[in-house]
């Protein structure tokens, strides 16, 4: 995806993705195609929109390259050496993705994160230090979130992986891909709750992290469930389904899943999970599918559960899965009407009173207020409401504004 494609009015920071370490404590920039010109081109591209980008390390499986770099003989090399890769071509921060992060890589995480954070502040202008952490870290996991809780001064933002929660594992069933609540529902071979958003991030705050610090991710891409034995449709075709031969699971982009599979007929909302899916059966059970995913209004629902919780923010993974040349990416332009909402308010007469109109998203709480007098900075509470379906224009009444001289009216989300 060029960055000449991205809408950056939708956004507040870029993650430019990744370089990889080597193991003598240098970059390896060509992995993912870190070329000096992508990275002008990204770099120009956002600082005109007035957003900073960040140069992500590492990925998927760099663990093996991120503890011989951070090794003590070692890690003031890869510092100076990631902090002049991140200045010299004018990023402002840099994202840590060292994946595993196990409880046996914390000491050298630590010094990592604390060496770096004292390297960027030696700049004069703030440098922005991210990480992206494992929803459900590996056992023990109490280390990791106490490592987090110690160090989240160090960082700006940390960016909770809030998907790939299921998969076709031993004992599991099938689950989704990156659902807001778990519904209460119980994995019927361990007694355990099976994960979920506010799962991953309540674990994070009851271990001291703030809320403030964390974001939790979008995911622009799904699961596909396919075939398996056991079940009482014969294929997997449903959440929550147990089998006896497992089924199989591959990842792909949510551009693929709607032009490949979606119809609406085989599209469901799951209200206890807040996570949308597809179900098809076919005649040989075997390629029977459950598709998860997040549509435009899972993505809605987490801009509004971010805001009630008091979180950071939300993360995207990644711009390019919801990208084709020509359309209007559907979800990153969900996520940019979420974030614009309540937005205006539309006032009309109704009888003696006022109707207030005004746009709301899924999972959304508003309080719409009153003040008679803006100068005294005192508003009264209309009502709080709560948004329980998929969003829409809301209209409140005000049954008490007739005959008054002056009447203001805002809308606080969330209360």
């Amino acid at each position: 995806m060029p960055a000449s494609s991205i809408d950056f009015t939708a956004l507040t920071h870029v993650i430019h993705f990744s370089v990889i370490p080597n193991t003598d404590g240098s970059l390896n920039s060509s992995a993912n195609s870190v070329s000096l010109a992508n990275s002008t081109d990204i770099v120009a591209r956002a600082h005109a929109a007035g957003k900073p980008v960040l140069i992500c390390v590492g990925g998927a499986s760099s663990e093996p390259d991120f503890l011989p770099a951070t090794s003590n003989s070692t890690l003031a090399v890869f510092v100076s050496n990631l902090t002049n890769f991140m200045a010299t071509r004018g990023y402002d921060g840099i994202d840590l993705d060292w994946e595993p992060l196990t409880a046996a890589d914390t000491g050298q995480f630590t010094n990592l994160v604390n060496s770096l954070r004292s390297a960027l502040n030696a700049f004069p202008q703030h440098k922005l230090l991210t990480v992206a952490a494992y929803a459900y870290p590996p056992d023990p996991p109490n280390q990791e979130y106490t490592m987090y809780a110690s160090l989240q001064n160090q960082f700006d933002q940390i960016n909770i992986e809030t998907y790939d929660l299921s998969g076709p594992y031993p004992g599991w069933v099938t689950w989704f891909n990156s659902p807001i609540y778990d519904g209460g529902y119980r994995f019927p071979s361990t007694g355990g709750l099976v994960p979920s958003v506010d799962g991953a991030v309540s674990n994070f705050i009851a271990n001291s992290v703030s809320p403030a610090k964390l974001g939790i991710g979008i995911a622009f891409y799904g699961d596909i469930w396919q075939g398996g034995a056991g079940t009482s449709t014969g294929g997997v075709t449903q959440p929550r389904q147990s089998w006896t031969a497992a089924p199989s699971m591959n990842q792909s982009a949510y551009n693929t899943i709607i032009a490949s599979y979606y119809q609406s007929n085989l599209y469901h909302w799951d209200n206890s999970a807040q996570a949308a899916y597809l179900s098809i059966s076919n005649a040989n059970p075997a390629n029977d599918m459950f598709i998860s995913y997040d549509d435009q209004r899972t993505c809605q629902s987490k801009v509004s559960y971010a805001r009630n919780h008091g979180l950071g923010g939300v993360m995207i993974w990644e711009l390019a899965q919801d990208h084709q040349n020509g359309q209007s990416d559907p979800l990153l332009q969900a996520i940019k009407q979420a974030l614009a909402t309540p937005g205006l308010i539309t006032l009309q007469s109704v009888g003696p009173g006022i109707a207030l109109y005004f746009t709301g998203v899924p999972l959304g709480s508003y309080d719409v207020e009153w003040s008679s007098n803006l100068t005294g900075n005192f508003w009264n509470t209309l009502v709080i409401t709560n948004v329980s379906g998929s969003g829409g224009v809301l209209q409140i009444v005000d049954p008490n504004a007739a005959g008054q001289p002056q009447r203001f009216y805002r809308i606080q989300t969330p209360p």
